[in-house]
């Protein structure tokens, strides 16, 4: 198909949709008079006080009846919505699991962390290494513990391991 078919083709077709979106326009506006024909009576301002004030309570009612209304279909619909998406959560539950997406390791030092997470703010400079308690391990000699276990062999050595824990 040529191009300059192509664009004929093009410019049809947005001319009628053109004509169908003024015709909804145009019976939308129709309809709405209707309505408003039907429901809303026309206003005839009475001129005495009484017949002001019996109009006036007349108003309230319906301003009333309507709020009542109102409030029906928001509660109506509020509760379809709820409705609406515990269905939509379940129909995801019944397609599959979702699925966790797996997470990188990412090595950084602890003063890294607190930069990226405090940016500028980040002065002090934790070296975790130099806080730690230092500790000399004792060497023990290897006749050490051969004594220790001669001093425990046989009764007398039974013997003096109860008399020495508390």
């Amino acid at each position: 198909m040529s191009s300059s078919r192509r664009q004929h083709l093009k410019s049809l077709m947005l001319q009628i949709a053109q004509g169908v979106i003024e015709a909804e326009a145009i019976q939308a506006e129709e309809e709405k008079n209707r309505y408003m024909d039907e429901n809303v009576p026309s206003l005839s301002v009475p001129g005495s006080m009484q017949e002001l004030q019996e109009l006036c309570k007349k108003l309230h009612q319906h301003i009333d009846t309507v709020d009542e209304q109102r409030y029906d279909t928001q509660s109506k619909v509020a509760k379809s919505d709820k409705e609406i998406e515990d269905l939509k959560i379940k129909l995801q539950d019944l397609k599959g699991k979702f699925r966790k997406p797996v997470l990188k390791r990412v090595r950084m030092s602890a003063d890294a962390m607190l930069q990226a997470l405090l940016g500028s703010k980040h002065k002090v400079s934790m070296d975790l290494r130099s806080n730690l308690k230092q500790v000399k391990k004792e060497v023990k000699d290897a006749a050490d513990w051969r004594k220790n276990i001669e001093d425990k062999a046989g009764m007398d050595g039974r013997k003096k391991m109860f008399e020495s824990d508390p």
